[in-house]
């Protein structure tokens, strides 16, 4: 896999070259709306707005959960819209940690467009560099993009569902099932939107904010490789990444992606397991 993430400095740099990347901003939080509008507030000059909910995402429903993939057609839409040719270097940040921004990435690159790159410490690393920001909206002229499925691997919920049976059975051979939400939705003390609350049998819980230093940038790749291995998860074997709608889970895929362990995103994700009544739930402690 090429290059996961660009600095602040070279990303000032390729502005001013005679190639400058197109710059997405996909501010999105968990259950707000405002990201548009602190876009419009300020974001990197150039960046254009990313609308994660209509743009990364078909409409939710529960069969398929809350962030279902994109149809092509939908991706390649927004992708021109963005300003995206197939010569394109793409940069993509966002003001958590990249833990949005991270689903971008994501999808470009199953959608067969490898120059995309995450801005190591997202907007808050363009702010502390002392650059400035641009307000409104940006207006980029229309790209022509041609976007192919399937250049990263992904998983349905009955291939989830025969991997938890092998882990609950010790039949893995080796793979496993990683739950990228925070802890104590893992372990089902809360569940602030999903239908039920728990996890996934047989997945271990790796937090995606563990990925990111205090300051939002990536781990170093030891660090991460060090953090994954502790968990069991190395390279060689089928590792599948879930999370609430499969949003976080591409930033755990990045990290991984650091760490030179290939990574399969289920995009389902919690959302889509929970809502099936017949799905089993470990963990579930919410009474």
């Amino acid at each position: 896999m090429t290059e996961v993430l660009i600095d602040v400095n070279a990303l000032t740099e390729e502005m001013l070259s005679d190639r400058p990347p197109v710059i997405l901003d996909v501010r999105w939080q968990l259950g707000r709306t405002d990201g548009h509008a602190h876009y419009r507030e300020g974001h990197v000059p150039g960046a254009v707005w990313v609308d994660l909910d209509t743009e990364l995402a078909d409409p939710p429903t529960p069969e398929a959960g809350r962030h279902p993939l994109p149809s092509l057609s939908r991706l390649q839409e927004a992708a021109r819209r963005w300003g995206v040719d197939d010569a394109s270097p793409v940069v993509v940040y966002d003001d958590i940690g990249n833990l949005a921004s991270a689903r971008a990435w994501w999808l470009l690159r199953w959608g067969g467009h490898s120059d995309v790159r995450i801005l190591d410490g997202g907007l808050a690393a363009w702010r502390s560099a002392g650059l400035r920001l641009s307000s409104g909206d940006t207006a980029p002229r229309r790209g022509a993009v041609t976007l192919r499925a399937g250049d990263l691997p992904s998983v349905t919920i009955d291939e989830v569902a025969a991997l938890s049976e092998r882990l609950c059975a010790d039949d893995a051979a080796g793979d496993a099932l990683v739950d990228a939400r925070v802890d104590e939705r893992y372990r089902g003390e809360v569940e602030p939107i999903d239908p039920r609350a728990g996890h996934i049998p047989g997945a271990v819980n790796i937090p995606t904010a563990g990925n990111l230093t205090s300051d939002g940038h990536f781990l170093s790749v030891s660090d991460l490789r060090a953090r994954f291995a502790a968990n069991g998860i190395t390279d060689g074997k089928q590792v599948v990444v879930y999370c609430g709608s499969g949003v976080n889970a591409a930033h755990e895929l990045a990290a991984m992606a650091m760490a030179g362990i290939a990574g399969v995103l289920y995009p389902g994700s919690w959302s889509q397991w929970s809502a099936d009544p017949d799905r089993p739930a470990a963990g579930d402690s919410i009474t």
